[in-house]
């Protein structure tokens, strides 16, 4: 898994993880993630998924995990731009709500819970 951070504002951190995120580079991504999530100051951190081919259970915990690390520290975690191989994983596993992933055909926040995952 290749990576990029970048500060983009005050208060905002955006991660662009690149390749794969499986059980292989989990820990490399949760280490990237954790250390963003608890910098002084920041108030968000948006995981820019684009660049990210493949994405498995380990990742997906990674980003759970990381919600809840943020909300001790008062963070907000979003993720952006997934692929849409990486998005239905998202869907699928219920999470996509959670990382504030909005619908495309909507643009709207997906509806919590399990319905609309068809």
């Amino acid at each position: 898994m290749e990576r990029g951070t970048r500060d983009t504002e005050p208060g905002r951190v955006v991660l662009r993880p690149a390749g794969e995120i499986d059980m292989a580079t989990a820990g490399e991504f949760e280490a990237v993630l954790t250390e963003a999530l608890r910098r002084p100051g920041v108030r968000e951190v948006v995981v820019d998924l684009a660049d990210v081919r493949f994405l498995d259970s380990s990742g997906v915990r990674v980003l759970v995990h990381g919600v809840a690390v943020g909300r001790g520290g008062d963070v907000t975690l979003r993720v952006t731009g997934p692929q849409p191989g990486v998005a239905r994983v998202l869907r699928i596993t219920g999470v996509d709500a959670l990382l504030g992933l909005a619908d495309e055909a909507t643009g709207r926040p997906v509806a919590r819970g399990w319905r609309g995952l068809d």
